[in-house]
């Protein structure tokens, strides 16, 4: 084990959290602290290779369920997060970077995956969000985005070299682009990417005056998502190969993967209606009389208005049902219900005709009112003796 720490603050998630919030978890860090994005910063490796550990108990139901009774001591000798580094190359501590993004190699460490096969470089994803109103959530919409990634220089088409010039082979892995080092006091040891080359195996002396010699510069990119009708806030629409392309070190060309684009959803807050899965919930004021007489009345909905029948003796924050007023299912396309929650509202001002029947009512009810009032000033007579 690489850690002590509790798995669940490593990926900063509660014990209760469900798949899919531990695999994002995990990439929001993982996307972070990946060594290729943090050369030379072991405190961003150990962060990637702890939060590594964490994902990969967390994320297996049974280490999961042991590690939750008995925490780390019932992991060791499970075989969850005890690996053997004498025989583990780097690159297989970080080939659970495959589960969350696919393809292979994760765009780090030489592109191997796991059990030592080479497979194909594969690059960064990314994350950028858009903002939805219900209405849109309701028909489905297409949002322009813009983000900017990594691409291949076209300077250098890559290589990180100046026009002209090429690359040399690194001395000090002898163009292995990997390099063994000792750990634990030289119990064990181990193979890593070369801290020289970055795992290239070569060298730039002359670099290019466009990238400074990273073989990528910074582009602008837009496009136009198309987000399916029913998407819930903080859901992802993944754009498959509009991430970044392989890093440098691993294919200076940018042949390889790329990675995606994961557009996050942000449904904005509506003045009227609540969401409730695939259900709104909207307050409606009706009146006493309304709610004791019955009535139809026009409800608002998405796409316009909709007529509901109010029962007689309809009572305050009773729950009258629209079928099919809510929102589709993001899978089946079903529609939900509108959902009204009855507020009955008490009248402020009464005319004397109002007020009249009102008490001729009470007195069919045997209701103690207020007697009628008096004016202003004849209560001040009355409060003085006359």
């Amino acid at each position: 084990m690489t850690t002590t720490r509790d798995y669940y603050d490593v990926l900063g998630v509660g014990k209760s959290a469900d798949a899919d919030e531990i695999k994002r978890a995990y990439r929001r860090l993982a996307m972070k602290h990946h060594p290729d994005k943090n050369p030379d910063d072991k405190e961003a490796e150990a962060k990637f290779k702890e939060a590594a550990e964490a994902y990969e108990v967390l994320s297996d139901d049974s280490k999961r369920k042991i590690y939750d009774q008995y925490g780390h001591d019932g992991l060791r000798g499970q075989g969850a997060a005890t690996h053997d580094f004498n025989r583990m190359n780097v690159d297989d501590i970080f080939s659970m970077f495959n589960d969350i993004f696919g393809g292979g190699g994760g765009g780090g460490f030489g592109g191997q995956a796991r059990g030592g096969r080479r497979a194909s470089a594969r690059g960064y994803d990314l994350e950028t969000q858009v903002s939805l109103t219900l209405e849109e959530v309701l028909s489905g919409t297409s949002k322009d985005v813009e983000f900017t990634r990594m691409d291949v220089c076209e300077t250098c088409t890559g290589s990180g070299a100046k026009p002209g010039t090429t690359p040399e082979t690194c001395s000090q892995c002898g163009g292995q682009g990997k390099v063994q080092q000792a750990g634990l006091g030289g119990m064990f040891r181990m193979v890593v990417a070369c801290p020289a080359c970055r795992g290239s195996g070569k060298i730039v002396k002359d670099k290019c005056g466009t990238c400074h010699g990273r073989g990528r510069t910074g582009k602008k990119r837009s496009l136009s998502v198309k987000i399916p009708a029913g998407v819930h806030h903080g859901q992802a629409v993944r754009v498959q190969g509009e991430g970044e392309p392989p890093a440098a070190e691993h294919s200076p060309d940018g042949t390889g993967v790329r990675g995606d684009l994961h557009v996050v959803v942000r449904v904005e807050d509506h003045d009227l209606f609540e969401r409730d899965g695939d259900h709104l919930l909207m307050e409606m004021p009706i009146s006493f009389t309304q709610a004791s007489l019955g009535a139809d009345v026009e409800v608002p909905t998405l796409e316009g208005s909709e007529k509901l029948t109010i029962k007689k003796g309809t009572q305050y924050g009773e729950l009258l049902r629209i079928e099919g007023a809510g929102l589709p299912n993001l899978r089946s396309g079903r529609r939900g219900d509108l959902i009204v929650v009855v507020k009955i509202e008490t009248p402020k001002k009464l005319t004397s005709k109002q007020e009249e029947l009102l008490r001729a009512f009470a007195e069919t009810e045997d209701k103690h009112v207020n007697p009628e009032s008096h004016g202003f000033f004849k209560k001040i007579t009355d409060l003085l003796g006359g």
